[in-house]
């Protein structure tokens, strides 16, 4: 037994004294410290210069690091990351907009519903929302403990209970989502997205596809609760593919919906920020030429001349510098170009909305009438269902217009078709 004992700890002294050595190679070699490693990670490019992302493994024992552990090898990315915590105030969209109360009557919508903020505040916001969470996969686009959870487990994370998850969470939306453990490999890290897009996935630059993850309709798929997308590929992401998706999934023999209408019985659509899919579609002027990071994120150059990409996500009118180096190329007046299409969009947007109210008023009065049949009904719902879909597309989607205009007033324009056509059905 002796002898065994010392053949065992000259083993393990042999062992310490090798992983001495390589830490001490590992210093030499990255001064930074062992995580400046992942600093030599690329994207492959294709043969039309897209950076192909990355796709997260599966079930591979991960352990997430924090956007702390990547301080000390890039400070100047987490010193422009912790920015994002000047952006702390979030708009009352039932203040702002009253027709929704009586819209997502019976959603909790309804009755609070708050724009966005800094990514480091969406803890804060998906606790303090209003609306109740059962399940887990509210937190999707909210932590990376999600995200490495849902990449452990598959589709059963989602349906883990809310307060359970909350006990794993430690971190916002952060380098993992975007990185994975990389630190600088541009990655997909949340599975549906690389499910809804296929082989397409390798056309989309991967610094559009990071932000694509989050800024996406989806829903909760029925059986499951896992995170979905309404489409199947680049060219079935528009607003009429993505309509005909929803009304043709049936669950327990009715068409899908994320609510009904307590007052009028419709089977409601809610489609949630389409930021990609508006940016993306029909019409677009800068898709395939920017990637959401060109105009969201930029370059900073730090005082000894170094560059880096600015991790401090906003609006590219609160950029200057981004204005001047790049966008001033061809707008002369960027903020009073995006201004006019704004307030164009906006002032549709509230007719409509205001119209959508007064419809949804007169079909559950007829629901309440008995002067229409069951069949009568269902063509007034549906009709109507089709109508506020459109709307709503434009109205969660939070560039006000200006990721794409064209797309953004065609579908205000099938929303007032539908509304005159559902006028239309009644006695």
């Amino acid at each position: 037994m002796k002898k065994e004992n010392k053949r065992l700890l000259l083993g393990l002294a042999v062992m310490l004294c090798c992983t001495v050595l390589c830490l001490v190679l590992l210093t030499a070699v990255f001064p930074k410290g062992p995580l400046a490693v992942a600093a030599a990670s690329t994207n492959e490019v294709s043969a039309d210069g897209v950076r192909i992302a990355k796709v997260e493994k599966t079930g591979s024992g991960i352990t997430m690091l924090t956007a702390g552990d990547w301080e000390s090898a890039y400070p100047e990315i987490y010193a422009s990351y912790m920015k994002n915590s000047e952006n702390d105030s979030a708009e009352d969209y039932v203040a702002e907009y009253p027709m929704i109360s009586t819209l997502f009557e019976g959603y909790g919508f309804a009755k609070f519903y708050g724009g966005a903020r800094g990514h480091t505040y969406v803890i804060d916001d998906v606790t303090g929302t209003g609306r109740p969470h059962a399940m887990a996969n509210c937190f999707t686009c909210k932590t990376p403990n999600m995200t490495v959870l849902v990449n452990e487990l598959g589709d059963e994370a989602y349906s883990k209970a809310f307060e359970d998850v909350l006990q794993q969470v430690n971190e916002p939306l952060s380098c993992y989502n975007c990185h994975g453990n990389t630190g600088s490999t541009l990655m997909v890290t949340h599975q549906y997205l690389a499910n809804a897009m296929g082989s397409d996935l390798k056309k989309v630059d991967a610094a559009t596809l990071t932000c694509a993850q989050c800024h996406v309709d989806y829903y909760f798929a029925p059986e499951t609760k896992a995170v979905t997308l309404p489409y199947t590929s680049l060219a079935s992401m528009n607003p009429d593919d993505i309509l005909d998706y929803y009304n043709n999934l049936m669950v327990d023999g009715e068409v899908f919906a994320d609510y009904v209408h307590a007052s009028s019985g419709v089977r409601q659509i809610m489609i949630n920020h389409p930021e990609y899919e508006t940016f993306a579609g029909k019409g677009s002027v800068h898709f395939g030429t920017f990637t959401c990071a060109d105009c969201h994120m930029g370059t900073v150059t730090a005082e000894d001349g170094k560059t880096y990409p600015n991790h401090f996500l906003r609006s590219p009118l609160d950029n200057p510098e981004l204005i001047e180096s790049t966008c001033s190329a061809c707008h002369a007046d960027l903020a009073g170009f995006v201004k006019g299409i704004q307030d164009k969009a906006e002032e549709r947007t509230y007719d409509i909305g205001y119209q959508l109210e007064e419809l949804i008023n007169k079909v559950t009065a007829a629901a309440e009438s008995g002067e229409y049949t069951d069949e009568e009904l269902d063509a007034i719902r549906m009709s109507y269902r089709n109508a506020q879909f459109y709307w709503n597309f434009v109205f969660v989607e939070n560039s006000e217009g200006a990721h794409n205009s064209r797309l953004t007033h065609e579908c205000l324009d099938k929303s007032e078709a539908l509304i005159a056509e559902t006028l239309a059905l009644f006695h």
